[in-house]
């Protein structure tokens, strides 16, 4: 069984982003980032939803390519969307409906964890049916004050176990912990 790993960053004030997806504030480089270049090489398979997959749009990323390939070329990119609409290819695939059943399947099967990379609702829903494994935030040393919150709209309390911390001389603090499912 695959493992489902969120892997994101957060302000200390818990949000991924500010309202309109910009991520002004967060740190973009220092040691933390081969860290986190080595996690995206392990994983089998990234999970995002439309606004996550649209914000690559600003560094490059065309319509319908997968993201993240220049780090792992076998990446396989799953973006949950309702309006978006491109041809699937090798590496990417659409999913419109029925995201939590198909992430279900996702995780029954074998091979690397699998990367929920952004989309605080998308996050969110997946905490309520239980199906995150282990949160892993790159806390960044900023408050936003408003924005995409971590795990979106979603009240599910969950109890967390950290596994692992680590501080960055740029303010950045990695952890990791596993979420404990009732």
């Amino acid at each position: 069984m695959r493992k489902l790993v969120y892997d994101v960053a957060a302000s200390l004030d818990n949000f991924i982003s500010h309202s309109d997806g910009s991520i002004k504030g967060f740190q973009m480089e220092g040691e933390f980032v081969n860290d986190f270049l080595e996690r995206i090489r392990s994983y089998g398979i990234a999970l995002m939803g439309r606004k996550t997959y649209e914000w690559g749009y600003a560094y490059g990323l065309q319509e319908g390519e997968p993201a993240y390939t220049q780090v792992n070329p076998s990446l396989m990119n799953y973006i949950f969307s309702r309006t978006l609409t491109f041809e699937p290819g090798p590496l990417i695939e659409l999913i419109g409906e029925n995201e939590i059943e198909f992430i279900k399947q996702l995780k029954a099967g074998e091979g690397n964890p699998i990367w929920l990379c952004g989309g605080g609702e998308l996050a969110g829903a997946l905490l309520e049916a239980q199906l995150i494994d282990e949160l892993v935030i790159k806390l960044n040393p900023v408050v936003l004050g408003e924005g995409i919150r971590l795990f979106g709209s979603a009240q599910t309390p969950a109890a967390l176990q950290l596994v692992e911390s680590k501080s960055y001389s740029n303010g950045v603090i990695l952890l990791r912990y596993r979420i404990q499912t009732s």
